[in-house]
C-alpha cells in the first residue's frame, strides 16, 4: 500500500482538467516573482484539485499560474498529460526557495502513459506553474525565493 501512495504521488499531472478554466471562481493566492512581478495563483491543494489542475486549457495568460501545496516534503516529478499548453515549472522549498525549474516543458496533448515526467530530482514542498518562457522573464532561477 505504501508504495501504491509513493507511486500515485510521483505521477502528479502539471497540466491538469479544470471545470471553469477561470481563476476567479477558484482558491487564489498572491505570488511575487524575483523581479516583483505579481502572479495570482490558483491553489491546487487536495489530490483532486492536482489531479484536475490545468488540463485541457488553450491559454494561461500572463501574470496567471498555478500553486501546487503538497502536504509534505518530497519528490514531485510531473508529467504534462493531457494539456494544450507548454509550462514552466518551479519547485520550491517549505521556505519558497526555488530549488528546480522546468522551463518550457512541452505539453503532452495525447496524454496516457507516453508522456515523461520533468523535475521531481530536488526535494520540494510547493510547485507553481506559468506559461513557458515566464520564468527566464523575470528572473526565477534555483536559489531565487518566490513570495507567498
Amino acid at each position: 500500500m505504501r508504495l501504491f501512495l509513493i507511486s500515485s504521488a510521483l505521477l502528479l499531472t502539471a497540466c491538469h482538467s479544470s471545470d471553469s478554466g477561470s481563476a476567479s471562481s477558484l482558491n487564489t493566492r498572491s505570488v511575487t516573482l524575483p523581479d516583483g512581478f505579481p502572479v495570482i495563483a490558483e491553489l491546487a491543494l487536495t489530490s483532486s484539485d492536482m489531479e484536475r489542475g490545468m488540463m485541457y486549457r488553450t491559454e494561461l495568460l500572463a501574470g496567471h499560474g498555478m500553486l501546487f501545496v503538497h502536504g509534505e516534503a518530497g519528490r514531485y516529478p510531473y508529467w504534462m498529460a493531457n494539456c494544450r499548453i507548454p509550462l514552466d515549472i518551479i519547485w520550491m522549498d517549505a521556505s519558497h526557495r526555488v530549488v528546480e525549474i522546468s522551463a518550457n516543458t512541452p505539453p503532452c496533448p495525447s496524454g496516457g502513459k507516453d508522456c515523461p515526467t520533468y523535475g521531481g530530482h530536488a526535494v520540494a514542498t510547493f510547485a507553481l506553474e506559468l506559461g513557458a518562457g515566464e520564468a527566464a522573464k523575470h528572473r526565477v532561477n534555483a536559489g531565487s525565493t518566490i513570495q507567498f
